[in-house]
């Protein structure tokens, strides 16, 4: 009996030895006939290779469809070969993968039309989908969201009982959706299942898969298909809304930053700075200096170069300040048209002196790679400079109130603000306090210029973009009041975002400005007036 058992086995070995040499054979003519397909140059026969070598199970079957993708897959009509130019130039055969030295001289490219980049982009997706990388596969679900390829129904239901990560199995959930919302043959049942799954995702991409569904559609399925477009249009106006009110923060706390130097210089000496846009332009030639430098001599510590960049600004703009209110500022208090006229006189100087040092062409400026990137909030994106310089300005704004409050300087500012003449006869040096003043605002123009710096072009024409938004913030706001200059900076700001779809970015700022002018003639003092016998008189 152990012998006839082992007699068995061995037949039962050499049938499935003998199973096997006659299957791979024929396995490798049938994925090198679908790769031959490829040079008779028939849209239609590109297509069936596609669909062939995607589901072949062959290691060359992504090589061959990426390089389709990227234009690198070539085609001899006469020998019906295939080569693939791989990304270091050297070529293979697509059906063996053996070395080519070159191509032969009548081989072109394979061509492609819209239909079948969507395919060869579904395939991709589907070669990809059991990776055991999580973001690719949920890459590659979302690429056959978008095709919604029906080849790819197995792949995606097989893949979606093994998945154990959440979001990829959310992925694959949308794509199988996709997938039967656009099959002929679906029941209505799970039609309007796909329907309520695409709905639930809520973006641009689900409203323009149901968009594109026909319209011969049962009449309950059109009315779910209806529905489902009414409620995703009104999920995304109030995105709109959210994304139009995170812009106006964002630009309200780059004229916050801004304004802030500006409220000062205003409130405390009642100085009207036209040359406050220079500083914010020192600051970011500070930046793009402090930059070089690390470039080219430390390149380690080039995530370190804002913060490096920060005090610089705010001490060579702080000092610049010192400078010209002891110069020029102190011999014309008192006089504020002759005031308006020197610091725009000066404003020129100080563009002109930095088209001479640095040339009149935009700097480049480089974003740390804290800085650099953005993410996604429900249906907003949010780039990671923005939100920086969001916190960044009220980290400044908070400090500023701090040493306001709880230092002598502080102090003495906020009694010359209220009354010059009675903080003079108090003993305060008000000459000292205006220089020490001026050069505060300054230099917090300074630093705003190192915020401007990655958001904008670093030109000798910077600061002219913000001056008179910045007057108007802090006019708006109330003079010398920081609170005021917060409302202000952050009202006109959303303000503004929330206008230029409706108006256009031109009529938008003409249409603040005539808010600002009636609401001026209302309330003279701006939304927060400072109290005092001297202001109030």
């Amino acid at each position: 009996m152990l012998a006839n058992a082992l007699h068995r086995l061995r037949a039962l070995f050499l049938s499935v030895l003998l199973i096997a040499a006659f299957a791979l054979p024929a396995f490798a003519g049938a994925f090198e006939d679908a790769v031959a397909k490829f040079a008779n140059d028939e849209f239609s026969d590109t297509g069936d290779a596609i669909a062939a070598i995607a589901t072949s199970g062959n290691p060359l079957a992504f090589p061959i469809i990426s390089a389709l993708g990227e234009d690198r897959l070539s085609a001899d009509p006469d020998s019906k070969t295939v080569f693939i130019t791989q990304a270091d130039g050297r070529i293979i055969d697509a059906a063996t993968g053996a070395a080519v030295d070159k191509l032969p001289d009548n081989a072109a490219s394979v061509r492609l039309n819209n239909r079948l980049r969507r395919t060869v982009e579904a395939a991709l997706g589907g070669l990809t989908l059991l990776s055991p990388d999580p973001a690719r596969r949920i890459s590659a679900a979302q690429s056959v969201f978008k095709t919604h390829d029906e080849t790819m129904l197995p792949v995606i239901e097989g893949a979606l009982v093994k998945e154990t990560n959440k979001a990829a199995r959310q992925a694959f959930a949308e794509a199988r959706a996709a997938i039967l919302l656009f099959k002929s043959d679906a029941s209505d049942v799970d039609k309007l299942e796909a329907i309520s799954t695409i709905k639930a995702r809520g973006d641009q991409e689900a409203m323009a898969l149901l968009t594109r569904v026909g319209t011969d559609l049962p009449p309950v399925v059109a009315k779910s298909v209806a529905g489902a477009i009414a409620s995703i249009q009104g999920n995304l106006a109030l995105w709109s809304t959210v994304q139009n009110a995170w812009y106006g923060m964002s630009l309200g706390s780059v004229l916050l930053l801004a304004a802030i130097g500006l409220a000062i210089t205003f409130g405390v000496m009642g100085v009207i700075n036209m040359a406050h846009g220079e500083m914010v332009m020192l600051g970011a030639y500070t930046t793009f200096v402090v930059q070089e430098v690390i470039r080219t001599r430390y390149p380690q510590l080039f995530d370190y170069s804002l913060l490096i960049a920060v005090p610089l600004a705010f001490l060579v703009s702080g000092a610049v300040g010192v400078l010209i209110e002891r110069g020029i500022i102190r011999f014309l208090y008192g006089r504020p048209l002759e005031t308006l006229l020197a610091t725009w006189g000066l404003s020129l100087v100080l563009q002109q002196a930095v088209r001479t040092g640095f040339g009149p062409t935009n700097r480049e400026v480089g974003n740390p790679s804290w800085m650099s990137g953005a993410f996604d909030l429900g249906q907003i994106t949010i780039t990671y400079n923005r939100l920086w310089i969001l916190c960044f300005t009220l980290a400044v704004f908070a400090i500023l109130l701090a040493m306001l409050r709880y230092t002598s300087l502080g102090l003495e500012m906020r009694a010359v603000t209220q009354n010059r003449r009675m903080a003079a006869s108090m003993g305060i040096a008000t000459s000292r306090v205006d220089a020490l003043t001026f050069g505060l605002g300054s230099g917090i123009a300074g630093i705003a210029g190192v915020a401007l710096s990655q958001i904008d072009n670093v030109s000798p024409n910077l600061g002219q973009s913000y001056i008179i938004d910045s007057f108007m913030v802090v006019v708006f706001g109330g003079v010398g009041n920081l609170w005021g200059t917060l409302v202000g900076a952050f009202t006109l700001g959303i303000a503004n975002k929330f206008l230029e779809p409706v108006a256009g970015a031109v009529l938008g700022k003409i249409a603040i400005l005539v808010l600002i002018i009636l609401f001026i003639q209302k309330r003279p003092r701006g939304l927060f007036a400072l109290k005092g016998r001297a202001v109030e008189a």
